[in-house]
């Protein structure tokens, strides 16, 4: 199904809740987050969704101690498949799902998440014989595939970085998706007893649980995501937001989604002057037109 990962065994992901728990509890918590982001997405201008027969879930794998979920290594939406890979949370080494409320959620979050991929806008130009996508929401790229920014430089708390703050956006808003249906459906915190399952809710749900976090990859990775997209994303919109977190927040999607700076770039400039975009967000001594730019690097990203 994905020759990235030749280990694992895929399924569909209507299937996948299909068989979670007798009782349906998977697909009452999916249902209920996609209602919800049915009219949230409609707000922000995107209509059509990432049909979830286009989600292909791996649910069995060949090697020891593999643990799935929304921060398996090199999985997430294919821009060229127009579909999305992506893991059940927890132990794939067995058929057995210790936490079906939780593997639902973590679904969502992930099915949410590749929505709002889904759905960005982006342009295509053929150069030199190829292919290259030379606009992704309101980022761009030349033809060498340098974006519009530079990376953030490490450790830093408030991004600066088109690549983090899409990343960052779209996380946001599909963890307030599960985290919506988390809360309609009961669906409660786990135990002391089952620390990882704790780390897992809290970064599914966007509300980090305090204490030791667990040693493991999967906690590992919860970690380092959080360092490079989601503390940077939420500083970001501190910093530039200034008391309109969640309308800059909104802008950014609709920007994402119709393909315009402007979105954005109107709004900073009424608040922090005139070509405020480009001076937060464009890489120094970037030329524009096409023309040969310094090397910048690319920006982390789950997908």
């Amino acid at each position: 199904m994905d020759r990235a990962h030749p280990d694992l065994t895929f399924s569909l992901l209507p299937w996948v809740l299909d068989s979670m728990d007798d009782d349906g509890a998977g697909w009452e918590i999916f249902r209920t987050g996609v209602a919800r982001l049915c009219i949230r997405y409609r707000e922000l201008g995107l209509t059509v969704l990432l049909p979830i027969d286009r989600v292909w879930v791996g649910v069995r794998s060949a090697l020891p101690e593999a643990f799935g979920g929304f921060h398996y290594p090199d999985q997430g939406y294919r821009h060229r498949q127009m579909g999305a890979v992506i893991t059940r949370y927890g132990d794939l080494t067995s058929a057995v799902v210790p936490a079906p409320e939780l593997v639902a959620l973590d679904l969502l979050r992930s099915y949410a998440h590749d929505c709002l991929h889904y759905g960005t806008y982006r342009e295509y130009r053929l150069w030199d014989g190829q292919i290259i996508r030379t606009r992704y929401g309101i980022n761009g790229r030349d033809r060498q595939g340098r974006t519009y920014s530079a990376p953030d430089r490490p450790g830093t708390v408030s991004t600066r970085n088109l690549g983090i703050v899409m990343e960052g956006a779209t996380d946001h808003e599909a963890r307030g998706i599960a985290r919506w249906a988390a809360e309609g459906c009961g669906v409660a915190e786990p135990g002391p007893d089952r620390r990882l399952d704790r780390v897992a809710f809290g970064d599914i749900t966007g509300r980090p649980v305090t204490g030791s976090a667990p040693e493991g990859r999967y906690a590992g990775a919860v970690t380092a995501y959080e360092r490079q997209v989601g503390i940077p994303y939420r500083g970001f919109l501190r910093e530039i937001g200034a008391g309109e977190a969640d309308a800059l927040h909104d802008l950014v999607l609709r920007g994402m989604v119709r393909g315009r700076r402007s979105v954005v770039g109107e709004w900073l400039d009424v608040r922090r002057g005139g070509g405020a975009f480009r001076a937060l967000f464009r890489a120094g001594g970037r030329r524009l037109q096409g023309q040969v730019l310094p090397s910048v690097g690319t920006s982390p990203s789950r997908r």
